[in-house]
């Protein structure tokens, strides 16, 4: 079974998560630590635990969840995993940044290009694939079948789903990429969003406000 340890970092409250196999191989899923105390209490979590961080990811390329590129791909030298169709939006942090004033450490590009139906392996670890267009463009998921749970990007929260106001959002297609791929998980599957706290997919089927007006037909967005 996986170690996951998760971290609110940024001032946009972002989910950085830390997946380790028991050989003691993990991953570092969308790195949002954007200063240096950020970054070191990354560091110390990895250091402390014997971690070897072995893939970079990112479920989706928006400035909050790229942060820390930068740092994990120069510390632990390891090259940046998501769609290609994030690349643009990887792009346009920089000027984003610049815009607003926000000190940004460009991120390496995608070096390595995830399409849905991909199994990304550490150890003994399955993290397939899922194609979850809407919030962004080329938005992905990664679901460990064998331990029931989804690192599911800004897609699906508590009570919520991600945004669609920014470029290449679309609320019907972020709205149909729930339900096609993770509404179709089982209800226990453990639902690990890029912002707020822990859900499942079964408690967001029967309580989610957004979900249920799509069912019922209504617009949304």
């Amino acid at each position: 079974m996986n170690a996951i340890a998760s971290f609110e970092f940024s001032p946009f409250a972002e989910n950085t998560y830390v997946i380790a196999d028991p050989d003691g191989t993990c991953v570092i899923i969308d790195p949002g630590c954007s200063d240096a105390e950020e970054r070191r209490e990354l560091e110390a979590y990895i250091l402390d635990n014997h971690l070897t961080p072995v893939q970079l990811l990112n479920t989706h390329c928006h400035i909050d969840h790229v942060f820390g590129n930068a740092f994990v791909a120069a510390r632990w030298k390891l090259q940046l995993a998501s769609h290609r169709g994030e690349q643009e939006v990887l792009d346009a942090a920089g000027p984003f940044a610049g815009a607003f004033g926000i000190h940004y450490e460009p991120s390496p590009a995608i070096s390595r290009f995830l399409e849905a139906g991909h199994v990304v392996e550490f150890g003994q670890t399955r993290l397939e694939v899922l194609f979850v267009p809407g919030h962004s463009p080329a938005s992905i998921a990664f679901y460990n079948r064998k331990d029931g749970y989804v690192i599911a990007g800004d897609t699906l929260f508590a009570g919520s789903i991600g945004r669609t106001d920014l470029p290449g959002g679309s609320a019907p297609v972020l709205l149909a990429s729930i339900e096609r791929e993770l509404l179709s998980l089982p209800d226990q599957t453990r639902i690990l969003a890029g912002h707020m706290q822990e859900t499942t997919v079964g408690r967001e089927r029967q309580s989610n406000p957004f979900l249920l007006a799509w069912k019922q037909g209504l617009p949304i967005g």
